[in-house]
């Protein structure tokens, strides 16, 4: 345990987040507003991206066990909020098998499996974009399905 939280944020991001918090006070009082992030930014003179980054650094780790609504019967759970029906286990794992056997296609078949089924092209566009026909496309595409079947098996 580190500062009295188990992830440990380093003091110059601390820092900023508090120095971000009190912008934003003097800030408010002043102008009867919020400052977006590129004022707190030009302010300070950082990165948008740091400044979104120490605020989420500082707050509380919050468990996904915590329930968020109890009406006396039942409570919903953080976890019932977030959970992910196409990302499961069993997801990630196929993703990790497939980008194996990716790794042992050619480098033309993976280009197009790439171009067709993760950037959406089509065989026509794909042919266009590597310069060869789109019957060729095609012939490759199926031969790099059925390696990837055959080393996923």
């Amino acid at each position: 345990m580190r500062d009295n939280n188990s992830i440990r944020v380093s003091r110059s991001t601390r820092d900023l987040a508090y120095k971000v918090i009190q912008f934003k006070e003097r800030y408010n009082k002043e102008h009867s507003r919020e400052p977006t992030l590129e004022e707190i930014a030009k302010e300070l003179e950082v990165k948008a991206e740091d400044i979104a980054f120490s605020l989420d650094a500082i707050q509380d780790p919050v468990s996904l066990q915590e329930p968020v609504y109890n009406d006396g019967t039942e409570k919903i759970y953080i976890m019932d909020q977030v959970s992910d029906q196409k990302n499961t286990d069993e997801s990630w794992t196929e993703n990790l098998a497939i980008m194996q056997a990716m790794k042992k296609l050619t480098d033309k078949e993976r280009d197009i499996i790439v171009r067709r089924f993760f950037d959406g092209r089509t065989q026509m566009e794909v042919a266009n974009e590597i310069g060869i026909s789109q019957a060729q496309v095609s012939r490759l595409e199926k031969s790099a399905i059925g390696h990837i079947r055959r080393l996923y098996s």
